[in-house]
């Protein structure tokens, strides 16, 4: 099974890609970046054009997104959900499945503990996935967690 774990933003949205067989392993990673001087359709389109190579390339089983229910700065708030719109359309469009997952499912997935920092929950994705480094972008990180959350709690149903 392949997952694509999606974190969604506008100007930087990760990708990380997990396959599991009979353990998990990193097929890739990284963060799509667009320009604030470029016009926002322009900005959902590049996020669209490029997950959708990555799904061409990878052909996942299922992209896991994460769904953020509190948002501290509303001008944040209103492009994430769009870029998350984007990609959901994206998904749609390659018949592919969408789980959504909130921060506290991952951080409590992955790290055993829904209150874990950053840090900590990119140290357990480290191991998890017997990386040599920390994987970077902290999004592309992120997205990693999305994916690895959606295998454990598939795995614990």
């Amino acid at each position: 099974m392949i997952i694509l774990g999606v974190d969604p933003g506008t100007a930087s949205t990760g990708y990380g890609i997990v396959k599991k067989t009979r353990s998990l392993q990193c097929l890739d990673y990284n963060v799509i970046h667009t320009s604030p001087k470029v016009r926002p359709e322009e900005r959902l389109r590049q996020i669209n054009n490029e997950l959708s190579r990555v799904i061409r390339k990878h052909q996942p089983d299922v992209l896991a997104i994460e769904n953020v229910y509190f948002f501290k700065n509303l001008k944040t708030a209103i492009p994430v959900s769009q870029a998350k719109g984007s990609i959901m359309l994206t998904a749609a469009k390659k018949r592919l499945p969408v789980c959504e997952l909130t921060p506290l499912q991952v951080k409590l997935a992955v790290t055993g503990n829904g209150r874990a920092d950053k840090k900590d929950v990119q140290k357990t994705i480290k191991r998890i996935l017997k990386l040599k480094e920390i994987p970077k972008p902290d999004h592309a990180s992120d997205a990693l967690a999305i994916a690895i959350t959606y295998l454990i709690q598939k795995d614990s149903l």
